[in-house]
């Protein structure tokens, strides 16, 4: 898991690649995400869709670890290149998807057996995307749905609808190592 402090990351950014959603770093809500899919492997990981990917660790762990097809997905253009980056030094490859969450359709979700994501329900305005993405995934029959987040009240307002239509579980997790960070995770199992 590279920083930003990295040669190879520095050597992106020196390209003028920069991108503008908050893709710009690895976020520790990341490392909630491996940590608990670690603990927690999932039955069904033949495909993964990585939706707000940034840099894509999460997708790229499941490449590695689980021998996933992912998709990563992110609605800047511009993280891919640091994603390409990451998933060169962790021997790897996941197939990219510029498309922002309200753009995916349930039949296009119903080729994945697990969404995952992390921080991506930072603004009170991705509420609703994110709540309408889960309930999409839901409906095309996504069988692990997988959510990391700080605790932001955004997505905890997200979890909630989910948690009343979804039965989703809330878990508070803390992960300490090379990385250390506390949040949640919201988890739906849709089998």
């Amino acid at each position: 898991m590279p920083t930003a402090s990295h040669p190879a990351i520095r050597r992106v950014r020196r390209q003028g690649k920069h991108p503008s959603i908050h893709g710009n770093k690895l976020w520790k809500s990341s490392c909630l995400l491996l940590d608990y899919l670690g603990k927690h492997p999932p039955s069904h990981s033949g495909t993964v869709l990585d939706a707000g990917c940034g840099w894509g660790i999460a997708g790229i762990w499941c490449a590695s670890r689980l021998g996933a097809e992912v998709t990563s997905m992110d609605a800047d253009p511009d993280v891919f290149p640091y994603l390409e980056t990451v998933a060169t030094l962790n021997g790897v490859e996941t197939r990219h998807l510029v498309k922002r969450f309200e753009q995916l359709t349930v039949r296009e979700l119903a080729h994945y057996d697990m969404l995952i994501a992390a921080d991506i329900c930072f603004w009170d305005e991705l509420v609703k995307p994110v709540t309408n993405l889960v309930n999409r995934a839901v409906r095309a029959g996504v069988k692990h749905i997988v959510i990391a987040d700080p605790e932001r009240s955004t997505f905890l307002e997200m979890a909630q609808g989910c948690i009343q239509r979804h039965c989703a579980d809330l878990l508070p997790w803390r992960c300490r190592g090379s990385v250390e960070a506390r949040g949640a995770i919201m988890v739906i199992e849709n089998a």
